[in-house]
């Protein structure tokens, strides 16, 4: 039988994959936030249905996400998704409206228009992207809880994790945390037109969106070269003994001395740069969103490995540093984490079945002639 670290071990790196994918398909977002700017209707129109094929998967992901983390590391999930909850919120209803706005935008007798849904469609782009990266960051930059175990037992406040009045809010005040949150969209907008130019035959929508691949991408470049910065400066935590002491050049002293970290993340970040510089610049090339995809899971595994391993807390708490959590003061039980594991054997069987799924649904292209034609449309 798997030993308990072991098994919390798995788990995380389940997390992180599931994390990294969601990251991945957040280019649904990334389009969704470039609509308005979109002066050519039916150029717009192709943007939609595009990217209509696939908002599902990224929501599955994304509750899938939830899902696993509440089971395997219930007291994150009681903490984060419990506590932050305004932060939380405003994801929720951000992707909430982006399902209904699929669904409406060209139904039959809309009475507000598909200008009105398109608006709703870039907020969810813009909104989702930037807070979930401000989520994201709170596992490294810290967050405003405390964490009090025995509370459990107080049958007038059973309530184990409590925050400041803002509920979450105040992470979005922390430049650190939107600087991944802008990370985050500009890797979105980079990489949803990487994957429009590959779904998408038209000619002149392939060109323009060439010369935005440009400037999404190099703006994208600074943002992440400005976090990685700060990122391997931070002072963080170790765990000493049971004890969390400060440590100066933590999350960099993680990846020195987790050499097969920094190795996958030199190899996504070429990737991503393979794939944005050469759709830029070859003309016949309309195949980088799966190189810049799978540089994107690489580093994003990364991130969330040097956040949890090497005696690292995930989530430091910035008010009491006691209440920070770990990987083995916040999982489940051994025996809930064993059953689960024998779970996770069909995820591979999930995998395929999603990779059937978008086969099918990317064998036609998007064409001018599909937007024209009285077939079902977005």
């Amino acid at each position: 039988m798997a030993t308990f670290e072991l098994l919390q071990n798995y788990w995380w790196i389940l997390i992180s994959v599931l994390g990294a994918l969601l990251v991945f398909m957040l280019f649904v977002q990334g389009g969704q936030s470039m609509l308005l700017s979109e002066g050519n209707e039916m150029h717009r129109s192709m943007i939609v249905n595009s990217l209509g094929r696939k908002w599902e998967l990224t929501f599955t992901i994304l509750v899938v996400f939830g899902g696993a983390f509440f089971a395997s590391f219930p007291l994150f999930y009681s903490t984060s998704f419990g506590g932050a909850y305004w932060l939380w919120m405003l994801i929720l209803v951000s992707f909430v409206i982006q399902a209904f706005s699929y669904e409406f935008r060209r139904k039959q007798g809309n009475l507000y228009g598909t200008k009105t849904y398109d608006v709703f469609l870039f907020l969810n782009g813009c909104v989702g992207c930037v807070l979930l990266g401000v989520a994201v960051a709170m596992m490294f930059f810290g967050a405003e809880f405390t964490v009090a175990k025995a509370n459990i037992l107080d049958a007038g406040a059973p309530v184990i994790s409590r925050w400041t009045d803002l509920h979450g809010l105040e992470a979005i005040a922390d430049w650190r945390n939107l600087l991944l949150g802008f990370t985050v969209l500009f890797l979105a907008r980079t990489q949803s037109l990487l994957y429009l130019i590959n779904n998408v035959d038209d000619d002149a929508f392939r060109s323009r969106s060439r010369k935005k691949t440009l400037l999404n991408g190099a703006i994208f470049v600074v943002l992440f070269l400005a976090f990685v910065v700060v990122l391997l400066t931070h002072s963080g935590y170790s765990i000493v003994d049971g004890k969390f002491v400060s440590t100066e050049y933590k999350y960099f002293i993680n990846y020195t001395q987790m050499w097969w970290c920094a190795a996958l993340f030199v190899v996504g970040v070429v990737l991503v740069l393979y794939a944005v510089i050469r759709t830029v610049f070859d003309k016949s090339f309309n195949r980088g969103i799966w190189a810049s995809g799978l540089g994107t899971v690489l580093v994003v595994l990364t991130l969330f490995w040097v956040a949890a391993f090497n005696d690292t807390p995930y989530y430091p708490s910035l008010i009491d540093i006691d209440s920070s959590l770990t990987l083995r003061n916040s999982s489940s039980s051994q025996f809930t984490l064993t059953v689960m594991s024998y779970v996770s054997l069909l995820i591979p069987f999930v995998v395929a079945y999603i990779a059937y799924v978008w086969r099918s649904m990317d064998r036609t292209p998007i064409t001018p002639e599909e937007m024209n034609s009285n077939d079902h449309k977005y």
